[in-house]
């Protein structure tokens, strides 16, 4: 009874609000969620796992980025369900059961930001906070037909956020509503309410968009046609993104037949060279911050997770350093991409087993 209620989106609810101002704020009237992967004060936060939570004591302060939302005028109404230690992308926990996804109830919610993103699917709170490490913002917003955003790595502050990998880990959020949506980056990002600035190209990387299954017709052209209308014609750039990398990120040499054997249909080997550097320095950087733990509770994980943590654990830091040699060499080659003197966007697909709309099944 309690998960058709809230469709099993919440690991814990509260109210949490700072003293009314007298002066509307920013966010004043919306109510928000959040991972279980951010520290609220006086709130043990769980990290999607009973023995974590058991072996680990309240928080004694609050993250900075649920403390803005907070500032901001937002209450607060409880933490989400979300997968173990945030090392999986489906949504599904063991333990405290999977949230079921509004948009389509017999397939999973995406993961690790399950509950956060089902909590606004479901029209339980206005928005929600989650993380985003590989996709796990952009993947439960897809497959529950809500709006998310992962910005730039280090844009929003993740003290009081748990460590799952800090090379790409972020904060995200979710929204229903794109105005919404914009006023939650306002305040994280601490951006002036000023006018959209006109960018003077946006980049559609052909070979990323070929490997969706939906026909050009309903993406690329669709997305164009935006462009041009809002920007102008003009605006439009296509790259290849899979040569650039090819060309510009020549540490990617060591990881190229480990890319060979992981290629997933019709990836540009130099991008599934890239997904394979990126999946060993995460695992490695999660084993540096929770081996120790791991190994001292040696605590009861579901199928799946259990086997990607204990991977991770005995994972060795061969090649690290060619890691942190592709992850500069990329942001260098992107920056060339992009240009430095400009507003550039690129656009591109998440390169995901399972496209947006088609989650895998229970």
């Amino acid at each position: 009874m309690v998960k058709s209620l809230d469709y099993g989106a919440f690991m814990e609810k509260f109210s949490l609000q700072l003293s009314p101002s007298q002066h509307q704020l920013p966010l004043s009237g919306l109510t928000f969620a959040v991972k279980d992967i951010f520290d609220i004060e006086g709130y043990v936060t769980g990290f999607g796992n009973p023995d974590w939570a058991r072996t680990h004591s309240a928080a004694t302060s609050t993250a900075p980025a649920v403390m803005d939302l907070l500032m901001a005028g937002a209450t607060c109404l409880g933490k989400t369900v979300m997968d173990e230690m945030a090392y999986c992308m489906y949504g599904v926990n063991k333990h405290y059961g999977t949230p079921t996804n509004p948009c389509a109830p017999d397939r999973v919610p995406g993961g690790s930001s399950s509950g956060s993103a089902v909590a606004v699917a479901a029209k339980l709170v206005d928005f929600s906070l989650g993380t985003d490490t590989g996709a796990s913002v952009r993947v439960p917003a897809s497959y529950c037909g809500i709006l998310g955003f992962r910005p730039s790595l280090g844009a929003v502050s993740t003290v009081g956020v748990l460590p799952m990998s800090q090379s790409y880990d972020t904060v995200g959020w979710f929204a229903r509503d794109p105005m919404i949506l914009n006023r939650i980056g306002r305040v994280l990002l601490h951006l002036p309410d000023v006018d959209p600035i006109k960018p003077s190209q946006i980049i559609i990387a052909e070979d990323c968009f070929r490997l969706s299954t939906i026909p050009s017709d309903r993406t690329v052209q669709v997305l164009v046609k935006s462009i041009e209308k809002l920007f102008g014609a003009q605006c439009v750039k296509h790259a290849i993104l899979g040569d650039h990398v090819k060309d510009k990120v020549p540490s990617l040499q060591h990881f190229m037949d480990k890319g060979k054997e992981d290629q997933v249909g019709d990836i540009p080997p130099s991008l599934a060279a890239l997904s394979s550097a990126m999946r060993l320095l995460q695992r490695y950087e999660f084993k540096n911050y929770h081996a120790k733990w791991v190994t001292k509770v040696n605590p009861d994980f579901g199928p799946g997770i259990s086997e990607r943590i204990w991977d991770a654990i005995k994972a060795t830091g061969e090649n690290i350093d060619s890691c942190h040699s592709v992850r500069t060499e990329l942001r260098a080659a992107l920056t060339a991409l992009l240009g430095v003197t400009s507003i550039t966007f690129i656009v591109k697909v998440l390169l995901v087993k399972y496209a947006a709309g088609s989650s895998k099944q229970y």
